[in-house]
């Protein structure tokens, strides 16, 4: 059973009727990367060469992994993004097709190389990432024009920051004018967000350290969280979660005070990408109607279950397993 405090509800339990809920529909704008992931006993030090015990070529980007997350955990979900005119491309499209993603908005660039992300992954489950952005730096806001009629058919509009900022706005601003619900996964986040983003944004789900460069703050236990949590409420967001890894998630939502939601306890193997599983099953939820709190219940579930395997995509739970 997971742990609980007096602020939050017992979150290894989620009500079953949200697992049937109708078909909700998620556009994701954003990053996919082939992962190269190397397993080694420990993080390697500046100048220092280690010797690893395992590697794996994996899909990845958080755009795609959220993507997939979505489509497994019960969404009917819209790719817009662009990968190259390579084999990286050509296998990062043929997996989204596999997981029933539409790919009609994922764009090909002609003259730069697919994404990459280069990751460490140490024995403690603790992870060190590199990402080579390639053609995710090519989308742009014509790309988000191009295929506004994808954001104008999904319930939910997803975004993370791998992708050019001006092309994130601009998404994150057609969806608002066509009244959709956007989430944000401000990563990586570098410093605080421009003045005019968060009142485009109704989920802002930062994770410990985005939470720390967007407000200045230290966060590294709830009650940090919580104060970060109100600041960015502060500066213009409608609700915010600031997941925190094995300690669970700060919760606030509108004008109620935040609370702690513990994590459930789970042996971890890999945490690559359970911050991308945690989104994207809170926006199939959100998509299919749940009510928001039962939706972060779920989430939290799918991303315990996700860190109990390696790899990114590969980690990322379906709707049956949670059942």
């Amino acid at each position: 059973m997971a742990a609980t405090d007096e602020a939050g509800p017992e979150v290894a339990d989620v009500d079953e009727t949200a697992l049937g809920a109708r078909l909700g529909r998620v556009a994701v704008v954003g990053s996919l990367n082939m992962d190269l992931v190397a397993r080694a006993p420990r993080l390697p030090r500046p100048g220092e060469t280690l010797a690893g015990h395992a590697f794996a070529q994996v899909a990845g980007g958080k755009g795609g992994n959220q993507a997939v997350a979505a489509a497994r955990l019960g969404a009917d979900v819209a790719m817009i993004g662009c990968v190259g005119a390579d084999p990286n491309g050509e296998l990062l499209r043929a997996g989204l097709v596999a997981e029933r993603i539409d790919c009609a908005a994922l764009e090909t660039a002609a003259h730069a190389s697919t994404g990459v992300a280069l990751i460490v992954v140490d024995d403690a489950s603790q992870n060190a990432i590199v990402i080579v952005a390639g053609s995710n730096g090519e989308v742009t806001p014509a790309t988000i024009a191009r295929h506004e009629a994808a954001l104008a058919r999904a319930d939910v509009v997803v975004c993370q920051l791998e992708t050019p900022p001006d092309a994130v706005r601009a998404a994150l601003a057609t969806a608002r004018r066509l009244g959709k619900t956007t989430i944000l996964n401000p990563a990586p986040a570098t410093g605080p967000l421009p003045d005019d983003w968060l009142p485009l944004v109704d989920w802002l789900v930062p994770n410990e350290l985005e939470a720390a460069a967007l407000t200045g703050l230290q966060v590294t236990v709830p009650g940090e969280a919580a104060q970060a949590a109100v600041a960015l409420r502060g500066a213009g967001a409608n609700n915010v979660l600031v997941t925190l890894g094995a300690q669970g998630v700060c919760v606030l939502i509108g004008d109620a005070p935040a609370e702690h939601w513990p994590a459930p306890r789970v042996a971890a193997v890999d945490t690559t990408a359970a911050g991308d599983t945690f989104i994207g099953g809170f926006a199939a939820r959100i998509a299919a109607g749940v009510e928001p709190r039962d939706a972060i219940r779920f989430a939290q579930r799918a991303a315990a279950l996700s860190v109990t395997r390696a790899g990114a995509q590969p980690s990322i739970p379906t709707l049956d397993e949670l059942a």
